[in-house]
């Protein structure tokens, strides 16, 4: 006879004190009387991670965001302990771990200053339902302390005060604040009294983080589910931070080809061809630039993923060589549902061979999206991953597409309460097999990155480019992004730089949005608008549902057309910058937009700046983001910058009101800095580069540029087949210096570069390259400030 059928409720559990030390070269394993095991290992002197289980057993120590690359090492590691704590040192840091519950607190290894310390520190709720744990964590804010990062969430830069929700969500429609949406990047970076450091919360079941929201001086994140398992990442500058952290979980396997960085085209859906056709020739007739084209759902027979219909796209391979050789790549959308039919190929053989995702009791997991009724792979096999990227053989090696789009990989199902599968389907998890409760957050990850081997194993010898709309931390090491169903707003517009800062500050840089708003339909203005923003993310690209009207370059009038091209041109000028900036991402994990408070953490004014970015290193820009407006009152950081269209010299520091009607956008440019840019193509490779453009800005003091080129796609660069030059600019009252550094193998096509001289507080009288004089008239200066001159030189004076 049963008497008592009710658990016992016990609420939060403690760890209790310390009873057992252990150390194994750099991991420390700590166990309390009530059998809680925290493990630190050091990973760097900077990056520490915590690991606790409540069982004394830990889990396979298995993730799909930590990448094998990840630096390691450490300069000093010491373990000491007092009467309350063990004390762990490194060259960074000190460690505290107090005996009597484990709670940590963390200093600066050089000043002794508490960077972050715990509140109630670890703790868990038994979970009756699930089973296991939902594990806790809270800290105590410091005085003045602000939050960032978290990947793409649309509200303001700065979290503090807010909670969110980390669930990867299909969310058509967002709005601002609405959470969560298409990704989850447990990441966010704090700054107090001048010094940054970063957590990153390794978790994929549902988790949550709240910014002094609940309790006003206290931070916390904590999961339903998995383990409390978190890395620290110290400063104190938050540039190494987001560095550290972009280190940790992967920087892009390859760079770009150059063309995915030109302006792309999108719509759902262009078809059938003769409408394609007629799109690319518009923008050929017009000479706006353009890159890609792309083909959303309507190109696949019944919306059957590797199929075209035969009715619009009877010679799809004929139809993608007759676009690149008018200079376009085409682009497919492949979505995760595979349609149930089994005079269809593809589900047959996923049958066949059992790699659909099963519910617990068995039977397939079956949802609804585009083609109907459909089973779902289960990217978390390894296996799986191999089947999904060898189906790519066709559209890419015979039928010569460019790249792929993977979209509804959140995953999203129609007509369901949540919109994505059910908690109880299984998961083959890389071999430690789960619930979707664990596998939700990183199955859209791992679609993109079976993708990726796919295009990368059928495009070589050209570098592969996928883009997708749901991701987890480290997704960045295999595809570019964009913010999802976004809006034709103006706050949308606002939401979307937003969103692309943010999530540059998360580790993941090939970022984009909707240009225009993928809903409803923008006037001109805000087209326009859209576009000037557009061209400084690193993903530029115009969608729309086309449920509302046309979305291209020329349907708002020939103003609004002449205002797109001038922009688009100018990314395509300053698309060896770009590039540069993109080098810097993917070899040192340094972002390609800076959002003010990650320029510079030290002026406590960009703590609260949304609007203003800096775009790679020396370049700042400010979007319009309002109806009528002839200009905007924006905040210029400190230093001395100068203005883009004018060459005026603004003095940072402050708030200034900058001139901008519809066919200009607020730009500055960094005092000192040497921007590199081509000449205006229709797409990239129409020209061979003849000559090398440079603007240099005139400052009194040094400043250092860059400029990385190589074949452009392709992998010699890897074998040192690439140009960095370095440039150092000293400037005095009377002279300019300018020296140059090469290094790399491969030779660019151009002989000559041509400085445009800005800003030059004197009239140059004397030229010197390399210590030689040479006649004014032999570098083409008719007194425009103008010069050309070898690209082989190390030194070159300019003497008033």
């Amino acid at each position: 006879m049963i008497l008592n059928t009710e658990l016992e409720y016990k609420g939060n559990l403690f760890p209790s004190k310390i009873i057992k030390y252990e150390k194994n070269l750099n991991v420390l394993s700590f166990t309390t009387a009530n059998g809680v095991v925290l493990e630190v290992t050091v990973r760097r002197d900077s990056i520490l991670r915590f690991r606790f289980t409540t069982t004394g057993i830990f889990e396979n120590d298995f993730s799909y965001a930590i990448t094998k690359y990840a630096s390691r090492g450490y300069n000093h590691l010491e373990v000491t302990e007092d009467d309350k704590n063990y004390i762990i040192t490194t060259s960074k840091l000190i460690c505290n771990i107090s005996k009597l519950d484990l709670r940590t607190s963390i200093f600066d290894a050089k000043d002794k200053t508490l960077i972050c310390e715990d509140e109630l520190g670890f703790h868990w709720e038994e979970s009756y339902e699930h089973g296991g744990d939902v594990v806790k964590m809270s800290k105590t804010a410091q005085a003045g302390e602000s939050y960032f990062g978290l990947g793409d969430k649309p509200v303001d830069n700065n979290l503090k005060g807010k909670r969110f929700e980390n669930w990867v969500t299909d969310s058509y429609a967002y709005g601002r604040d609405t959470d969560p949406i298409y990704k989850a990047i447990p990441f966010y970076t704090a700054l107090h009294n001048k010094k940054s450091y970063g957590i990153f919360f390794d978790n994929t079941f549902r988790s949550f983080f709240d910014f002094c929201s609940e309790r006003r001086n206290i931070t916390s994140f904590w999961a339903h589910g998995g383990e409390m398992n978190y890395y620290f990442i110290y400063g104190p500058d938050m540039s190494d931070v987001v560095v550290n952290y972009t280190d940790l979980t992967g920087k892009p396997h390859e760079m770009p080809a150059l063309w995915t960085l030109g302006y792309h085209q999108c719509k759902w859906s262009y078809y059938p061809e003769s409408n394609v056709k007629e799109i690319t020739s518009k923008f050929r007739e017009l000479e706006i630039p353009c890159d890609a084209i792309y083909l959303d759902i309507d190109y696949m027979e019944g919306f059957r993923c590797f199929t075209w219909s035969k009715e619009y796209f009877p010679d799809p391979k004929r139809m993608v060589k007759e676009l690149a050789d008018d200079g376009f790549k085409t682009i497919v959308i492949i979505d995760p549902g595979i349609k149930i039919d089994m005079d269809y190929s593809v589900f047959k053989e996923g049958l066949d061979k059992d790699y659909f995702c099963k519910r617990a009791d068995g039977p397939y997991m079956k949802g609804k999206v585009w083609p109907g009724e459909c089973y779902f792979p289960d990217f978390t096999n390894p296996e799986v991953r191999e089947w999904w990227s060898n189906l790519f053989k066709e559209l890419v090696e015979d039928i010569g597409v460019k790249g792929v789009w993977n979209d509804m990989n959140e995953p999203a199902v129609m007509d369901v309460p949540g919109k994505t599968f059910p908690n109880d389907v299984r998961h083959d998890y890389d071999g430690n097999q789960c619930s979707h409760r664990k596998a939700h957050n990183i199955y859209g990850m791992q679609m993109a990155r079976a993708t990726y081997q796919g295009l990368k194993k059928f495009s070589y010898p050209k570098r592969p480019f996928v883009i997708t709309r749901a991701a987890y931390s480290g997704t960045q090491r295999y595809t570019s992004s964009w913010t999802g169903d976004n809006i034709a707003t103006w706050d949308h517009l606002t939401i979307a730089n937003l969103q692309a800062q943010r999530m540059c500050m998360s580790g993941f840089s090939f970022i984009g949005s909707d240009i225009g708003g993928f809903a409803e339909q923008p006037n001109g203005e805000l087209y326009a608008r859209w576009i000037q923003l557009g061209i400084f993310h690193p993903f530029c690209r115009t969608h729309s549902s086309g449920d509302h009207g046309d979305q291209e370059p020329w349907a708002f009038g020939k103003t609004i057309t002449d205002v797109v091209r001038k922009f688009i041109e100018i990314r395509y000028q300053l698309l060896p910058y770009l590039y540069t900036a993109f080098w810097r991402y993917a070899e040192d994990g340094v972002p390609i937009l800076k959002s003010l408070v990650l320029y510079d953490q030290e002026d406590t004014q960009t703590h609260y700046r949304n609007d203003e970015f800096i775009f790679g290193e020396k370049i700042l820009a400010c979007p319009v983001t309002g109806p009528n407006q002839k200009g905007r009152r924006m905040y210029i950081p400190r230093g001395q910058w100068y203005n883009y269209w004018t060459d005026e010299v603004v003095i940072g520091g402050q708030e200034v009101w900058v001139d901008a009607d519809l066919d200009s956008m607020p730009i500055f440019v960094k005092e000192g800095a040497i921007i590199p840019k081509y000449p205006i193509q229709q797409y990239v490779g129409e020209k061979t580069i003849n000559e090398l453009l440079l603007d240099v800005y005139y400052a009194e003091g040094k400043e250092e540029s860059m400029v990385y080129e190589d074949a452009t796609d392709g992998y010699d660069y890897i074998k040192g087949r690439y140009s960095l030059r370095n440039f150092k600019l000293s400037g005095k009252k009377k002279e300019l210096i300018i020296q140059q550094h090469k290094s790399g193998k491969f030779v660019t096509t151009y002989k000559t570069f041509k400085l445009n001289l800005h800003g030059l507080p004197f009239k140059i009288s004397k030229v010197e390259v390399d210590n030689v004089e040479i006649p004014l008239k032999d570098l083409k200066l008719k007194g425009d400030d103008t010069l050309v001159l070898t690209k082989e030189f190390n030194e070159l004076h300019i003497i008033g």
